[in-house]
């Protein structure tokens, strides 16, 4: 659907007389030097983006790749326009869970199209924070795609601080005194984590040829403002290394524990063997049934042998205690 369709002028949004759905209208109307449209769409029909692609003249492979999503980020230059894709990312904290959007760009001299897929990342927000801004809106095209690269980089810093917070339950459960079974939540984390390398590392060369000024098509005075989110992004793409490199250890440490774990029980267990062998080799020599035995007949036989049985025990339950196997 088309969630906004507003026409620039001078930095400035200018009311319309016609209906925003009015796709060639709004376009007509955009005779200025600096006048451009920014047309928003969230997961649009064939026949909607087929229509915006008429009036703009997108190039087919791109439309496709936006009707269809599912895209790896990329930039790149069709005819008099480029087409950006980018992932957005959001956290959900009750699962651990990254989940993840997306957002396409077609940008041209005086038009900018969005087609947004999955709920996170609205850009509605972006917008009006724009709008705010005559001096950076003045720059046109441009001013768009920064502000929605800033916005995605954005969220993927939010992303990268609440999987920090995430990594750092992992180590304080993994290094604790209880108990505890890591393994399972640590690869959820680490798959979370490959989910947003996926987002971030394929971004980064198209933020440095924007951030150097060398993208036909992208104002080379914003190169500075790029400067910056390719430095967030790079933070980023950091963040995410440290990160996996800590689950690893992280996880190794916890197989480390579970070994140690298993050492001790052994250990308990074979005390626990220790402390039943010595009685019941005591009753089995006394239970054998042979004729001539030492104190066979004797009157104290009895008490004797249940003496020397819970003597033994007491004897090899101090030699455990001592090693610390119990």
């Amino acid at each position: 659907m088309i969630v906004d369709n507003a026409l620039y002028r001078g930095g400035v949004r200018v009311p319309l007389d016609c209906d925003a759905s009015d796709l060639a209208g709004v376009r007509a109307r955009c005779t200025g030097e600096n006048d451009f449209v920014w047309i928003g769409l969230h997961e649009p029909s064939q026949a909607e983006l087929s229509a915006v692609a008429g009036v703009f003249d997108l190039h087919p492979l791109a439309v496709e790749d936006a009707l269809k999503a599912h895209q790896r980020p990329k930039l790149e230059r069709y005819d008099e326009s480029l087409f950006l894709v980018l992932k957005t990312l959001w956290y959900v904290d009750e699962h651990d869970a990254v989940e993840t959007g997306e957002i396409n760009l077609f940008v041209g001299p005086d038009f900018v199209v969005s087609v947004r897929h999955g709920q996170g990342s609205e850009l509605h927000s972006a917008r009006l924070h724009l709008e705010a801004k005559k001096r950076v809106l003045r720059h046109g095209p441009t001013a768009v795609v920064y502000a929605v690269c800033d916005r995605v980089v954005d969220g993927y810093t939010r992303v990268g601080g609440e999987l920090e917070v995430d990594v750092d339950e992992i180590e304080t459960s993994v290094f604790s005194t209880e108990r505890t079974n890591d393994s399972e939540r640590i690869y959820t984390l680490r798959r979370e984590i490959a989910e947003v390398r996926r987002a971030v590392l394929p971004l980064r060369e198209p933020m440095r040829q924007a951030a150097e000024g060398t993208v036909d098509g992208l104002a080379p005075e914003a190169a500075p403002f790029f400067r910056d989110v390719a430095d967030h992004l790079a933070r980023v793409a950091e963040v995410v290394d440290n990160l996996d490199g800590l689950l690893a250890s992280a996880f190794d440490a916890h197989l480390a524990r579970v070994t140690v774990q298993q050492n001790d029980d052994m250990r308990k267990i074979s005390a626990g063997v220790g402390l039943v062998a010595a009685p019941t080799l005591v009753a089995a020599i006394y239970g054998m049934n042979f004729h001539y035995m030492p104190e066979l007949h004797w009157y104290l036989g009895y008490p004797f042998a249940l003496g020397l049985m819970v003597l033994s025990s007491f004897g090899v339950y101090v030699f455990f205690k001592k090693s610390g196997w119990l």
